[in-house]
């Protein structure tokens, strides 16, 4: 056994042995280097990590800021609403709890699983939204499972409240979250995946007024990622509130006067350019935004040939038909051709070898008569005697083919065609025949309801033109209305300088067109006691010869405008009207009435300075009836004659006097209301009150 034991220890070498020491040596010291690294070096970074996994940082989202009309009444509001989170920094195998999740909350678990796709590439603290507005039992559902599904997060917020059915959807857009395209805009640098941004209208104009800065919470949780207690909160910074120029009175009146009609309203004061109201039909609901708009719905949306999600009254470009006769008013009278123009209209007019076609047989027609006739003989010789350069000048001085400037998304500019446009859009020269259908505002001409309301408004101001608005400017820092004047860029304030003579003319030709007369275009909507102007336009969306050779249908009917302004002359409100495939102009006509007549009683009740009820005037009328008898008396017959209404009956010849004091009279004819519920009567000498039969 020893001589075993001292064979083995012969075998050991001291070579062998002090590898082993040296390798012993190099364990150890990569062992310290380890722990210096970890315990040293990485100390800060491991224990950040160590917090991390204490504490929670929970977004407080902040509110967004509310939206008035220019009195004060709300018109955007919030409601408190919880959203669903999930949370990927728990080492859970999400994946496996997906089922289970999508299960509790009422979702589809590819639904989840998108979610988790788009978010792959975001930092693993952040919480991803999987459900908004989740409703009470899926609170509970959440409650319930905490040890389950602790990677399950629900955060508080306010969610945006609209008006419903669509009221002013056009003009106040509507919210959503930011999409991968809008990331990747610098506007939207500060924001991250999962922000609420304004999609549309006012909501993404002010967007960076209204959203906010976001809070935080820093929540204890325990190793199941449990909430246990709260170390502090950073509070939300809410969004501004803003004042529009909407007046909520007069939107209500415009959204009732157009009803379901495919058109667009525009209101405004053409003095200072505020928009007192704004529509656009058809409309779409923009709560249906406020949570998350599902991909059926949107697709009827987008598909919807009507396009409701189209701003009509500043993206649709249409022929402005006759309200572009105002412009050509402008401009004769203005180059000293319109003045002593006569031409007689029989119902058209040859022009290079084509024959245009007036609506009407005018007979002799001038300056004067033509604008409340809109006779398109008249302005069609007119046209040719100007020229496409010269009524081009006129009409992109006053701002035809050019954006207003309006602060709202997605203004579309027109078209106001010339030889240099010919030129360089179709490479072609313009022919003089083009020219005549110019003169009544179609052929490639196209405008905006809003242009319109600026131009005609601007024309009936001596040529005061100015920037439309939705936000009165002293809501904003000028720093801020500077880079709004740079991102909606625009033909602004301008004045184009027109004869006195000239703008009376023009004027007083408006100013026929709403009253009663052989041939106005619009004496159907003249408004008694109101000083109220404008002009009608029928634009073809078919040719003459076309539409006679093919069936007629609604699709086939002219598009029809009115643009009206009260009172005649230095108006303080300008009504823009569009009527889609309308087919007759005094339609449109009698809607922009109904929002002038809104507007000026509001005004007046404002004042008050209502007028007095109105009265029916008097009208003479002959009775004949039967007395009975009474006390072995019989009956006999009497004869009188009345003249009823304006709220009293008179007896202009009285029947022969009765035996006895005559009994109250109740003849078998019509009167008015007022006079059947007992009005006084001059009768026989004495007052006599009408009972009814």
């Amino acid at each position: 056994m020893q001589s075993d034991r001292m064979d083995r220890e012969a075998k050991l070498s001291p070579i062998r042995l002090t590898a082993v020491q040296y390798g012993i040596l190099v364990m150890m010291l990569v062992l310290a280097g380890g722990l210096w690294r970890l315990q040293v070096l990485g100390a800060d970074s491991y224990r950040l990590l160590a917090e991390q996994n204490r504490i929670r940082k929970v977004p407080v989202l902040a509110p967004r800021g509310k939206l008035f009309d220019r009195d004060g009444n709300i018109l955007v509001d919030n409601y408190p609403s919880v959203s669903c989170f999930l949370i990927r920094d728990q080492g859970r195998n999400i994946e496996a709890d997906l089922p289970m999740i999508a299960h509790g909350l009422n979702v589809d678990v590819e639904q989840l699983r998108a979610a988790l796709r788009h978010y792959k590439y975001a930092p693993g603290y952040q919480p991803i939204p999987i459900k908004q507005d989740i409703t009470a039992d899926e609170q509970a559902f959440i409650e319930a499972h905490r040890f389950e599904l602790p990677e399950l997060l629900t955060i508080d917020e306010e969610r945006r409240l609209y008006p419903r059915d669509g009221f002013a959807s056009a003009l106040i857009g509507y919210v959503g979250e930011i999409s991968e395209e809008d990331l990747n805009n610098p506007r939207y640098a500060a924001y991250e995946p999962g922000d609420v941004v304004g999609k549309a209208g006012i909501e993404e104009t002010y967007d960076e007024l209204l959203r906010g800065e976001d809070g935080s919470r820093d929540v204890i949780v325990d190793s199941h990622g449990r909430e246990v207690g709260y170390l502090r909160t950073q509070h939300a910074k809410p969004g501004q509130d803003l004042k529009l120029t909407i007046d909520n009175d007069l939107q209500k009146a415009a959204e009732l006067a157009l009803g379901d009609r495919n058109g667009a309203i525009v209101a405004m004061d053409p003095r200072n350019g505020e928009i007192l109201a704004l529509v656009s039909r058809p409309s779409f609901d923009p709560n249906a935004f406020s949570v998350r708009i599902n991909r059926a719905d949107w697709n009827k949306l987008i598909t919807d040939p009507d396009h409701p999600l189209m701003n009509k009254a500043i993206q649709a470009q249409l022929a402005p038909g006759s309200t572009f006769k105002i412009l050509m008013s402008v401009a004769g009278l203005q180059e000293g051709v319109a003045q002593n123009m006569h031409v007689y209209c029989s119902g058209g007019a040859d022009f290079y070898g084509h024959y245009y076609h007036c609506d009407e047989h005018h007979g002799a027609v001038d300056i004067h008569n033509a604008i409340p006739m809109s006779c398109d003989t008249f302005y069609y010789t007119l046209a040719d005697k100007l020229g496409i350069d010269r009524i081009a000048k006129y009409a992109q001085a006053f701002g035809y083919g050019q954006k207003t400037g309006i602060d709202l998304p997605g203004e579309q500019p027109g078209v106001m065609p010339s030889q240099q446009w010919a030129a360089k859009y179709y490479h072609r020269k313009w022919y003089a025949g083009e020219t005549i259908s110019v003169g009544i505002g179609q052929g490639a001409v196209e405008a905006t309801p809003l242009q319109l309301a600026r131009i005609i408004g601007g024309i009936a101001s001596g040529g005061h033109m100015v920037r439309p608005h939705t936000v009165f400017a002293n809501e904003m820092t000028p720093d801020f209305h500077k880079a709004l004047e740079q991102n909606y860029p625009g033909v602004g304030e301008t004045n184009v300088p027109i004869d006195q003579d000239n703008w009376m003319t023009i004027t007083d030709g408006m100013a026929e067109v709403t009253q009663p007369g052989l041939y106005h275009t619009a004496g159907s909507a003249h408004l008694d006691g109101i000083d109220f102007a404008g002009k009608t336009g029928t634009a073809q969306v078919v040719g003459h010869d076309t539409l006679s050779k093919m069936a007629k249908t609604h699709a086939t009917n002219p598009n029809v405008w009115f643009v009206g302004v009260t009172p005649c002359r230095n108006p303080e409100l300008v009504v823009a009207v569009l009527w889609q495939n309308g087919g007759f102009s005094y339609y449109p006509a009698r809607i922009g009435a109904q929002v002038v007549e809104a507007y000026v009683e509001k005004k007046r009740r404002q004042e008050g300075n209502l007028p007095a009820a109105k009265t029916t005037a008097a009208v003479d009328v002959g009775a004949v009836w039967t007395v009975p008898g009474t006390k072995g008396k019989s009956e006999h017959v009497e004869a009188g004659h009345f003249f009823v209404g304006g709220g009293q009956i008179f007896a202009a010849k009285a029947p022969a006097k009765p035996e006895k004091p005559a009994q109250p009279v109740s003849p078998k004819l019509p009167i008015p209301v007022s006079a059947q519920l007992g009005i006084a009567i001059p009768w026989l000498g004495s007052e006599e009150k009408l009972v009814q039969p």
